[in-house]
């Protein structure tokens, strides 16, 4: 059967007990819908919930919660479970830690790194040298991503998806990247390497019916408008970032491809003395 993942805009103050005992209510009357529901995630912040759920049809989903609760999702897409995993770190639901919600939220921040001509680097080196400069630049990135709690979701040959849960996260480890490959370079002038990174954040499931899809596609539109050695990302991401005392510069609006609206851009300042 398929996947799909649906989304639920819940009332003002709804809270994680409510929703656990929604869900309960789902488990009990989905073998009358042949439905398996595999986990779901609720942010309290920004009131929405999302289902995963293995289903014959979203009516089959439609039906199931409109019999055990009457939350009515807004919306339905059918995803990949691995792609889920990769984004959102699982596919079922969690175990218990003491002192910690069992529901995470589903917001994630993407980020996409781009390594600046990279197809040239077989001409200038070689096609060895090449390939050994690409290891580098690949342990460089994964290392900081473990440092600061990323998942890959996409090698690209010369860059990076990876999301976060945490935007102190993606930021600090966008800040990390830079400051390696900058290591890396001042003991390596005559083959440095340097990224351009983008970021951008959202929920997973959007009108445009694809896991992440508008987040994900303005994430690679803002690395792609990123000078090298630059960390560029969207105003959602530099607010949710004010508490923490990072240096946002604010840039000029762009409208990027496939977009209606105009967005704003913001360069963190990583580098100052």
């Amino acid at each position: 059967m398929p996947v799909y993942m649906d989304r639920h805009t819940m009332p003002e103050a709804t809270t994680q007990d409510e929703i656990a005992k929604a869900h309960y209510q789902d488990l009990k009357l989905q073998d009358k819908y042949k439905i398996k529901l595999l986990t779901y995630w609720f942010d309290e912040e920004r009131g929405t919930a999302f289902c995963l759920i293995d289903s014959p049809n979203e009516e089959s989903i439609h039906r199931l919660h409109d019999e055990a609760h009457g939350s009515i999702p807004n919306e339905i897409i059918e995803v990949d479970p691995m792609t889920v995993d990769a984004f959102l770190g699982r596919i079922k639901d969690p175990v218990p830690t003491q002192g910690e919600s069992a529901i995470d939220s589903a917001f994630r921040i993407i980020m996409f790194t781009d390594l600046k001509d990279s197809t040239a680097m077989t001409t200038r080196f070689g096609d060895t040298k090449a390939m050994n400069l690409l290891r580098i630049h690949n342990r460089l990135t994964r290392s900081s991503l473990r440092e600061n709690n990323g998942r890959e979701v996409k090698h690209t040959g010369d860059g990076f998806m990876i999301s976060f849960a945490s935007v102190s996260n993606a930021v600090d480890c966008a800040i990390d990247i830079q400051n390696a490959f900058t290591s890396y370079n001042q003991e390596h002038s005559d083959e440095s390497m340097h990224l351009r990174i983008g970021l951008s954040a959202g929920e997973p499931v959007q009108e445009d019916g694809d896991l992440f899809g508008s987040t994900v596609q303005l994430a690679a539109r803002i690395c792609n408008h990123a000078n090298p050695d630059k960390i560029l990302a969207d105003q959602v991401v530099c607010n949710l970032s004010e508490p923490k005392n990072y240096n946002f510069i604010e840039l000029a609006e762009i409208t990027p491809k496939g977009f209606d609206q105009a967005v704003r851009l913001y360069e963190v300042m990583w580098n100052e003395p």
